[in-house]
């Protein structure tokens, strides 16, 4: 059996990689990248995979039974894109797709659901067995704001009093490595997420705890924050995407209690705190 993993040079693609070579061996695993090269710290099988290159990705899928489809980092080019690799598993003759797909996305505001969905529905269509992960926020996307907080000694966004169940990069990589290790996940969805909510305000709280600093939360209108976020040099559009995230986030949109992460893992997720220490220490 062997398995294949697209971005597994990425952040949550080297983590899978590694919780399966624990799981399976590093013999059952294909790392699936556009530049092999870089995959060498994996020691594991390394093929080259670029998304935007469909003419070529069934040849490099052969032999893998097995693929999780982590979703692309290109926003805006993510339908097309998995809609290649998708076809070329068809072709290539992939049993099983696993894909990391977005928390609620049948009723998501955030505007990244609407490439989500168009990829579900390109897997269901497909004919291919197929798992779907909707995977909620990484708390890592909030902790890497912290250096930025501690210099200004205020943590900004536009999220609100909306609770967020965030879990870590490596609770979700766990949770893909397991389910893709074991068929009788097949055909199932998984809305995942951490076991406990919080606000940006307990965030700041908790910042606050563990450095020894008094950082407030200060919530900005959308197009504040945007523009803060512009000047700190991030691209105008990547910038707005951001506040509009936080928007949605205080509509609840990444809220989720049903521990249904902690459950597939086998163990609480990663609370705040320790993410939080991981930045400051």
């Amino acid at each position: 059996m062997k398995i294949g993993i697209t971005g597994a040079t990425g952040q949550l693609g080297q983590l899978v990689v590694q919780e399966l070579k624990e799981l399976l061996g590093k013999e059952n695993i294909v790392a699936l990248v556009r530049s092999p090269e870089k995959a060498a710290a994996l020691q594991v099988e390394a093929r080259p995979f670029d998304f935007d290159k469909p003419e070529n990705l069934a040849a490099q899928l052969k032999g893998i039974d097995r693929l999780l489809l982590i979703s692309g980092s290109e926003i805006g080019q993510r339908k097309r894109q998995h809609a290649n690799v998708i076809e070329a598993a068809k072709t290539g003759g992939i049993k099983w797709i696993v894909y990391t797909s977005l928390l609620h996305v049948d009723t998501s505001s955030i505007n990244l659901a609407g490439e989500h969905q168009a990829t579900e529905k390109l897997l269901k269509e497909s004919g291919i067995e197929h798992t779907l992960l909707r995977n909620g926020w990484y708390t890592e996307n909030y902790t890497s704001s912290i250096e930025g907080a501690l210099g200004a000694g205020t943590l900004i966004g536009s999220a609100g009093a909306g609770k967020i169940s965030s879990a870590a990069r490596k609770d979700y990589a766990l949770a893909a490595a397991t389910v893709i290790a074991d068929e009788k996940y097949k055909g199932k969805i998984f809305e995942l997420a951490g076991d406990n909510a919080y606000t940006l305000s307990d965030m700041a709280a908790e910042i606050s705890k563990q450095s020894g600093k008094e950082i407030p939360y200060k919530n900005l209108p959308e197009t504040e924050y945007a523009a803060i976020l512009e000047s700190f040099n991030i691209p105008k559009a990547v910038a707005s995407a951001i506040a509009s995230w936080d928007i949605s986030t205080s509509k609840d949109d990444l809220f989720d209690d049903s521990k249904t992460l902690s459950k597939l893992i086998g163990r609480p997720t990663t609370p705040l705190s320790e993410t939080v220490k991981s930045v400051l220490k």
